[in-house]
């Protein structure tokens, strides 16, 4: 599968050029384009540097299964079984494993401790995780980990990472694609939620002169 030029969060959203939503989202061109060239640079990039596609698209999929969207999933596997085929099983038994309800875990501030809430440390099954392999398998335990439980993570976390062979630079990218993810997938079920609601998606007066 290739994505060409399309614009990623146009596409996961179910936009079409023509759209009223395109429009609306073309009001912040700048916006989008940072959106557009974020998804490159990590998960397109020229150069893969330590951080091959194929555990690019692998941890894109397993955080878009912990996401709940469909759409995002069957995008991102479509990329991994570009790439590496005979990872996606394990990815999608990992992501079946791993899927909560978040996020939880608990505060480091004392006044907030008490609206701190009690989630799983996830890990896979030996066997899931022999056929993802070592360091795979620490970045799906890192992705689960700043998914669902972000107001726990600390340094100490990147050590399990450190040891299955991540370097620093790699370990920055890592954390960078699973934050853009967060973005990424957030903006565009946001667009198709607004999308299901016609009068929502209307475009101003104002929006709707300057586009015209």
């Amino acid at each position: 599968m290739t994505t060409g030029s399309a614009d990623i969060i146009d596409l996961l959203a179910g936009i079409r050029a023509d759209d009223v939503l395109s429009r609306v989202r073309d009001t912040r061109a700048q916006a989008r384009e940072n959106a557009q060239r974020s998804f490159e640079a990590l998960l397109e990039p020229a150069d893969a540097g330590t951080v091959p596609l194929a555990e690019r698209y692998a941890v894109a999929a397993f955080v878009a299964e912990l996401h709940g969207f469909a759409q995002a999933v069957d995008f991102y596997r479509d990329l991994l079984d570009d790439e590496a085929a005979s990872l996606t099983p394990a990815v999608a038994a990992a992501a079946e494993s791993a899927w909560a309800e978040g996020p939880y875990g608990r505060y480091r501030e004392p006044a907030l401790r008490s609206e701190g809430r009690d989630g799983p440390r996830w890990s896979p099954e030996p066997a899931t995780a022999a056929a993802l392999g070592e360091r795979l398998t620490a970045a799906l335990a890192h992705a689960h980990l700043l998914v669902f439980r972000p107001r726990e993570a600390r340094p100490e976390h990147l050590s399990a990472l450190v040891a299955a062979g991540w370097s620093a630079d790699g370990i920055v990218t890592l954390s960078q694609l699973i934050a853009f993810l967060a973005f990424q997938l957030r903006s565009a079920w946001a667009l198709r939620v607004i999308a299901a609601h016609p009068v929502a998606a209307t475009v101003p007066a104002s929006v709707e002169g300057a586009t015209s």
